[in-house]
């Protein structure tokens, strides 16, 4: 039997302050995402074990320990040989275990239906306890229809890729169980830029040779990368191991960045030294080729500020229900019911749009694949603008225990602006949707269908539809991009919650976002239907 905590203390009695959480089912917890799941056509069965194990306090735990103590540069050995390698702590490869067990990265791809909506619900769970491990698992996840390029290197490299296991060792690709694949792609000189990248290839037999320089290579001790080289047909994809049979390939880190969160994952700055590399694709093609991944990241960076919410709002309501203020719960006054009602529109908004996109990208049909495009930029860039902002008021409902480390919040909050960076930052990707609109017609009728569907439900989203289409009858100026993209991704938001969510949640939606009856800032709404809407935190 476990021993209590003393509450008696010799100056004081602690009281007044919310229990510990204990275990906590993600998934029995969240009738929202069970709905939705089932909605959208995901499984069940995968995402319910691991939302047992994700929730429990012993993994948060994990969590907690591979973030406070965060990866180690280790450049040489005892006798100054050069290793090149990135040392962490024992909880990080026990979440790393736990998700690839649970199919993170490989269950997308076992040919049974609704894989990308099953792996989009385990994003949502994983990025609520530690989403730092998220970061390789993501990357291996998007890599395997990249890596199918090459019917060789596809027929070495994606059993491993797509095993449902965790190897960490340091071996070459034949010797492991199961491998992870990261991306380093981005120059100093270029960023997003790659086309300005300088990084040079060079034929070596049946392989070729890098040399040059990334910016960024996020999961440094990944099994192999992607990454992009300049070679003498053009910018071409290739594949880089990272170890060799007996030896190491020529990767020097150079040291890893001092991010502001997700700090249990290692990012690097890494060169090729001649490092020996396999063509991926057509010389020349390297974007068309690594963009199949970048592709599937996006859909894992858009779904994430849904779990980092959720996982916020949870901390709010935990406090709320447990904590007195003036002689009465917190959780029974009006404002504080006011502004957790109108935080959970932003968080189950994010859960439905970002559920449906990956319904999408389980879809076969030239439609399927067109509204996943252009879908995931939607909301990839809605998701992650609203996601900083839930995650400051929910350290505000906390008050100064909000801004401690004693609690996941300042974790959350660290975390909240990085998926919105990551894959392309809001600039990128409002350009992205007004390419897509220009060059992909299907993109277009698509995603006036998916508006069109929900017309009739509510007059002021009917209304709000016109007016946005009256506003922009064709491709908008640059100018107004971020205007036009907020404004498309919230009706489509909108249509996805008048089709899928209760009245409750739908008009509150619509009047608050849409019709935009209320304020800038969170809590400044009217008639919500604050019982309903924090009955969908469980």
């Amino acid at each position: 039997m476990t021993s209590q905590a003393r509450h008696t203390l010799p100056t004081h009695d602690v009281v007044n302050q919310p229990p510990l959480r204990g275990d906590s089912d993600l998934w029995v917890a969240d009738p929202v995402l069970q709905n939705l799941l089932h909605n959208f056509g995901g499984r069940a069965d995968p995402v319910l074990t691991y939302g047992d194990i994700l929730g429990r306090a012993k993994t948060r735990e994990l969590g907690r320990e591979a973030n406070r103590h965060p990866p180690e540069l280790m450049l040489f050995d005892q006798g100054g040989r050069r290793i090149d390698e990135v040392r962490f702590h024992p909880a990080y490869h026990q979440m790393m275990q736990i998700s690839q067990a649970a199919g993170y990265a490989a269950l997308a791809w076992d040919g049974q239906p609704g894989g990308h909506t099953t792996h989009a619900a385990m994003v949502y769970m994983a990025s609520q306890v530690e989403p730092g491990h998220c970061c390789p698992l993501t990357m291996t996840y998007a890599a395997i229809p990249a890596i199918e390029a090459d019917a060789h290197l596809a027929s070495i490299w994606r059993p491993k890729l797509s095993a449902f296991d965790y190897d960490g060792t340091i071996n070459p690709i034949s010797d492991k169980s199961s491998a992870t694949l990261g991306m380093a792609m981005t120059e100093k000189q270029g960023g997003s830029d790659v086309r300005a990248n300088t990084t040079t290839a060079t034929r070596d037999g049946d392989h070729w040779r890098l040399r040059g320089h990334k910016w960024f290579c996020s999961a440094p001790m990944s099994d192999g990368f992607l990454t992009l080289a300049q070679a003498s047909g053009g910018l071409t994809c290739f594949l880089v191991p990272r170890w060799l049979e007996g030896q190491r390939n020529a990767i020097h880190l150079m040291r890893l960045k001092d991010k502001l969160g997700n700090k249990a994952n290692a990012s690097s700055e890494i060169e090729y030294h001649d490092a020996l590399a396999y063509q991926l694709g057509d010389e020349g093609s390297g974007i068309r080729t690594i963009l199949e991944m970048v592709h599937h990241t996006r859909l894992d960076t858009a779904i994430a500020p849904a779990g980092l919410m959720r996982a916020a709002l949870t901390e709010a309501h935990h406090w709320v229900l447990h904590r007195s203020a003036f002689q009465r719960r917190l959780i029974d006054q009006p404002l504080m019911r006011a502004v957790l009602a109108d935080l959970v529109l932003d968080w189950e908004g994010a859960l439905t749009l970002g559920l449906r996109v990956a319904q999408a990208f389980d879809g076969t049909s030239a439609e399927d694949r067109a509204f996943a495009r252009i879908g995931v930029a939607l909301a990839k860039f809605l998701n992650n603008k609203r996601c900083p902002v839930v995650a400051v008021e929910a350290m505000e409902i906390l008050g100064g225990m909000g801004y401690v480390e004693d609690n996941p919040l300042p974790m959350i909050y660290r975390e909240a602006s990085l998926n919105g960076i990551w894959e392309g930052s809001g600039n990128v990707i409002c350009l992205d949707i007004l390419r897509t609109l220009t060059q992909e017609p299907l993109a277009a009728e698509v995603l006036q269908a998916e508006l069109n569907a929900a017309t009739g439900a509510d007059r002021e989203y009917d209304a709000a539809l016109k007016a946005h289409r009256d506003r922009w009858p064709g491709i908008p100026p640059e100018t107004e991009a971020r205007w036009f993209a907020e404004r498309t991704a919230l009706l489509l938001t909108a249509s996805q919650l008048l089709r899928h969510a209760p009245g409750p949640v739908a008009d509150g939606f619509v009047a608050t976002r849409i019709a935009e009856h209320s304020g800038r800032i969170a809590g400044s709404v009217a008639g919500l239907d604050t019982n309903a809407l924090l009955g969908r935190l469980g």
